[in-house]
């Protein structure tokens, strides 16, 4: 076992317990890989780990070693706290600490203070629930954190895996005939419960998947009426408390528990009073974003007023979303014109993406090459640290405005035979917009000039011209506009043709550039525009 760090002395005064609760942890405090069961840790025969007290089934958020005679002040919550014992002289009191503190479970090493665990830290641990692991002399408790952090890392790729494959069946259900049915089975199925979509005065207007018991159809109800003026649920505009069977609420979801089943329900954004409303047995990681990605669908397929010409259209995204190349669905698209975006940015899932493309109230068409799906991720589950640029489709006449956290480039209108070179021209927007930081970039038709950013230009040309000073740089710049003419120069500048040559000479020497060359005059030229 590695040697405890930095223990206090015996003689020296053992820090007094505080009876004050500790800040409670800021949102996102939490990693953002998933929490692992602590059986799973307890299942990893190199560590030789067992569980004295308490159960296994408790999540795991990270690993923290502490031998501080009360830790309490310095755990945020959800740990497996990792000590020896080394100013363990209450255990009862200190198990209270650490479970006030909110510690998912306690791991002991023993030696070399303690050749066992001692038994009143199982009993306390066991009375209070709180599982207790006891870890032997040759497992370092390093090497307990660090199989944490992989079996997290494993989760998280798990996960990712999961929403890009759900993902693929919602978008693949969104383009059969009856887009609406197809979408809640997908759901349902991906999150193996029920899912339900209700209408405005509360009643189901489609539902998949299994069968619920009637007290969690019941709570589901009530918990869709949370988020709008339905029986049943809290008034609109006012936050729902406990009598409304809604435990949380976000700005457009509610979550909560009924009949031994974990319900969900998300408001869709068409404006219509439709709820999303997801039950299951269980939830795993990942099924908010899953929920997420069939909100956005599902608000695009059931929006109110819907003309021929977008429901063509949104057909048509459907298939740039599967795969089609922009050539096979311009046909459908129409002429338009269109504006193809790049965005950069969200919390890296396909639920942040998803929510920027109904912002723009646009389909979620692709998110590149790198996010090893098809469909728009927003993430990658490779080793690039870069994100993939998620790819967006819009009506050129829609207005462009950016979420936080996005940045986003966006290229000249174009008509549906031009996307590819409107994807082109939203890249490079894209890289100019994060060169300059700047949330939003347009494409400059400006010919070449107008691919260069105006700051790098001019401090390029800065630099290029620095050893010239005037008259120099004015004369060079009227022999480079009358194209190396030494008389009309002259005349221009109203000097004699000889000082001219002096000058140009004078700059030859100064830059150590052959003026001669079309290349060095057309950068100088830039140049002398830029500055």
């Amino acid at each position: 076992m590695a040697t405890p760090t930095s223990p206090t002395p015996p003689s020296s005064p053992t820090p007094p317990i505080s009876p004050s609760s500790p800040p409670a942890p800021e949102p996102g405090a939490t990693p953002p890989a998933p929490p692992v069961p602590l059986a799973s840790l307890l299942a990893r025969r190199d560590l030789g780990l067992r569980l004295l007290a308490g159960s296994g089934d408790v999540p795991l958020h990270w690993v923290h070693t502490s031998e501080m005679a009360d830790p309490y002040p310095y755990l945020l919550g959800g740990e497996l706290l990792m000590t020896a014992g080394v100013q363990l002289t209450d255990p009862a009191r200190y198990v209270e600490r650490v479970v006030e503190a909110g510690a998912a479970a306690l791991g002991f090493g023993v030696t070399p203070v303690y050749d066992t665990v001692p038994a009143e830290l199982v009993e306390a641990c066991a009375r209070h629930g709180l599982p207790l692991v006891e870890v032997p002399p040759r497992t370092p408790f390093t090497a307990v954190a660090r199989a944490l952090w992989r079996l997290m890392a494993e989760a998280r790729l798990h996960e990712l895996r999961r929403v890009t494959e759900a993902q693929q069946s919602l978008a693949t259900a969104a383009a059969r005939p009856a887009p609406v049915p197809a979408v809640l089975g997908a759901l349902a199925s991906r999150l193996a419960g029920r899912a339900v979509l209700f209408g405005a005065d509360g009643t189901e207007s489609a539902a998949a998947g299994r069968e619920v018991p009637p007290e969690a159809a019941l709570a589901l109800r009530k918990l869709a009426g949370v988020l709008g003026p339905r029986p049943g649920g809290a008034p609109a505009g006012r936050e729902p408390g406990p009598a409304d069977g809604a435990p949380t609420r976000g700005p457009a979801s509610a979550s909560g528990d009924g009949g031994g089943w974990r319900l969900a329900a998300y408001a869709l954004g068409g404006g219509d009073g439709l709820t999303l409303g997801v039950a299951t047995e269980r939830r795993d990681p990942g099924d908010h974003t899953i929920a997420g990605v069939a909100v956005v669908l599902l608000s695009l397929l059931t929006a109110p007023h819907r003309g021929a010409d977008v429901t063509v259209r949104d057909g048509a995204l459907v298939r740039l979303l599967l795969g089609a190349a922009p050539g096979e669905a311009a046909a459908a698209l129409g002429p338009g014109p269109w504006t193809v975006v790049h965005a950069r940015g969200g919390d890296g899932t396909p639920f942040a993406a998803a929510s920027l493309a109904a912002s723009l109230g646009t389909a979620l068409v692709d998110a590149g090459a790198g996010a090893g799906a098809s469909a728009g991720t927003g993430a990658s589950a490779g080793t690039s640290t870069a994100p993939a640029p998620v790819r967006l489709l819009l009506p050129a006449s829609a207005p462009l405005t950016v979420q936080p956290g996005w940045t986003l480039g966006a290229a000249a209108p174009a008509h549906a035979r031009d996307l590819a070179a409107a994807d082109a021209e939203a890249a490079r927007a894209l890289r100019r917009a994060e060169a300059s930081r700047t949330p939003l970039a347009r494409h400059r038709a400006a010919g070449f000039g107008g691919l260069v950013d105006p700051a790098e230009a001019a401090a390029y040309a800065r630099t290029l011209l620095a050893p010239l000073a005037e008259p120099l740089t004015e004369t060079l710049r009227v022999w480079l506009s009358l194209h190396g003419s030494w008389d009309r120069t002259a005349t221009a500048l109203d000097v004699h043709r000889n000082t001219v040559r002096q000058r140009i000479a004078r700059c030859t020497a100064l830059l150590d550039r052959d003026l001669d060359d079309p290349d060095v005059r057309m950068e100088l030229w830039f140049a002398l525009s830029s500055r």
